[in-house]
């Protein structure tokens, strides 16, 4: 469960900023992930996600295979749910299929976009290597990641089966 006080900037925040951070950090984390090739079969595509028990809506729109924040309006496609249920979607701790088939997070708009955007996040396979070296660097990148290692190896180091990814 999120605690409340992390409603709060839901809450107490415009909805526009929280759809332009939203575009921003997503546009960052996809650097040098090969998925972002596939936004361009959305582009021009909206999405509205409404957040039930924050009471917000955020506006967002695929351009040129990046993600921004969208005027309010019609929506191609509209994903409605709990904080608690988008987080557990954008922290991969429940795979989407779970998560719509059993209506904590709905769907409806444009059925072919929203399957799209629907199997688009299934098949997110975050690599942070691609990431560091797309951002930092192909040296400094690698040196990041080396460093992501060892630290991760220090933490899970005595935690059973849980390991850092190689």
């Amino acid at each position: 469960m999120i605690p409340y006080p992390l409603f709060l900037p839901l809450t107490l925040i415009p909805d526009a900023v929280h759809a332009e951070f939203l575009a921003r950090a997503f546009n960052h984390l996809m650097r040098g992930q090969p998925i972002t090739g596939r936004l361009a079969e959305i582009n021009g595509k909206s999405v509205c996600l409404q957040i039930k028990d924050a009471s917000s809506t955020i506006w967002l729109r695929i351009e040129n295979a990046k993600l921004r924040a969208a005027t309010p309006g019609m929506a191609d496609v509209r994903i409605t749910g709990n904080v608690e249920d988008f987080w557990r979607l954008a922290a991969r701790r429940e795979d989407p299929d779970t998560l719509f088939f059993s209506r904590r997070l709905c769907m409806e708009g444009d059925t072919e976009t929203g399957v799209h955007i629907k199997n688009l996040l299934d098949a997110l396979d975050y690599d942070w290597e691609l990431h560091f070296q797309e951002v930092l660097g192909q040296t400094l990148g690698s040196v990041a990641v080396l460093v992501l290692h060892r630290t991760a190896g220090r933490f899970f180091a005595g935690r059973g089966d849980v390991r850092p990814h190689a």
